[in-house]
């Protein structure tokens, strides 16, 4: 006979999980705000259209929570902020959460997550500040429920698409290498980010781009077995939150939107083999195809960039998240 106790733990289990926060999180131009705001569109979520940057920005900048003159700073910068503006709060009650109740990071994030699930009468809410995915084993420790979704795109896309945002500043030998510094930066944060989460154990799972968008249902369908949530895709495509229904997703119907292997296009010959030598054993081990045939007449600027770049990032990295350097690495607008 099965014990009853089993059973009772399995669903009390279940239950935890069907409550739990979701993290959606990537390296940035990867999906992670259409994946998002799928699970927005879903129901049971908390809207809230907005990274919050708790964890690579707010706490980096103002330090130690458990400090009332810091959470008295944060108050009155995160009112200022869009964060607030989209969360529906009162800044009275705001400043009741942060100022009388917030200890930590994970402690901040909380409870004014859950206050605006309670406002807008759900159970749930969710994240996707891409770069939190830096952060897994902090976010893990100051929120021991969270779950977490990793999503990946292909990093020559990434590489593409990061590059028009201006974003990466290569050092000034390697100026009009912009697409390759992107692409460095892809590799380094997938690879630190599969790491982190592989030891978290179940409450961690990887989604490629390319699955969810040309195969969205079935997708949506593990994802949702994933998180304990119905991920109806015909619900989504009704209720169409931002990037669901926008013009830029494959999504809207009739607009030709092709976001799958836009480097192919894109991309000169010479950059594409650079892309494929510096990023080729990650793709191939993402199951991303690599062309055998890439040109490496700039194959020593690129083994020289593949040993300096990844090395910058993560000393930046360690900065910004142990120094009172980091302070002002990151004192930019906090969105």
């Amino acid at each position: 006979m099965d014990n009853p106790s089993a059973f009772a733990l399995r669903d009390e289990t279940l239950h935890s999980r069907q409550q739990a926060p979701v993290f959606v999180l990537g390296a940035p131009r990867s999906g992670t705000t259409l994946l998002y705001h799928m699970l927005l569109s879903a129901g049971g979520f908390a809207v809230f259209r907005a990274e919050t940057h708790v964890f690579d920005l707010l706490g980096p900048r103002f330090g130690d929570f458990s400090k009332l003159r810091n959470r008295r700073r944060l108050l009155r910068q995160w009112l200022r902020s869009k964060s607030f503006q989209v969360s529906g709060l009162e800044a009275v009650r705001a400043e009741e959460l942060v100022v009388n109740q917030c200890h930590g990071r994970g402690d901040f994030l909380r409870k004014i997550m859950e206050e605006i699930a309670r406002s807008q009468r759900v159970e749930r809410w969710a994240e996707c500040t891409p770069d939190h995915l830096l952060y897994l084993p902090e976010i893990k420790q100051e929120i021991p429920d969270a779950l977490i979704i990793h999503i990946i795109r292909d990093g020559r896309d990434v590489a593409v698409s990061a590059a028009k945002q201006g974003w990466f500043h290569p050092f000034p030998w390697d100026r009009h290498r912009e697409v390759l510094v992107a692409g460095l930066y892809w590799e380094w944060v997938v690879g630190k980010g599969r790491m982190l989460g592989q030891r978290l154990g179940s409450d961690y799972c990887e989604v490629h781009f390319e699955e969810l968008l040309n195969h969205p249902g079935e997708t949506l369908a593990t994802l949702g077995a994933f998180i304990g949530h119905d991920l109806d895709y015909e619900r989504i495509r009704r209720v169409g939150i931002g990037s669901v229904s926008s013009p830029n997703t494959s999504f809207a119907e009739g607009e030709g939107f092709a976001p799958i292997g836009r480097w192919q296009e894109q991309l000169d010959p010479q950059d594409q083999a650079g892309l494929e030598y510096l990023l080729g054993k990650t793709l191939t081990a993402l199951a991303y195809p690599v062309s055998s045939g890439s040109a490496r007449m700039h194959e020593s600027e690129w083994r020289r960039m593949k040993a300096i770049y990844p090395r910058w990032f993560e000393t930046k990295q360690w900065l910004k998240s142990h120094t009172a350097l980091g302070k002002f690495l990151v004192r930019t607008t906090i969105v």
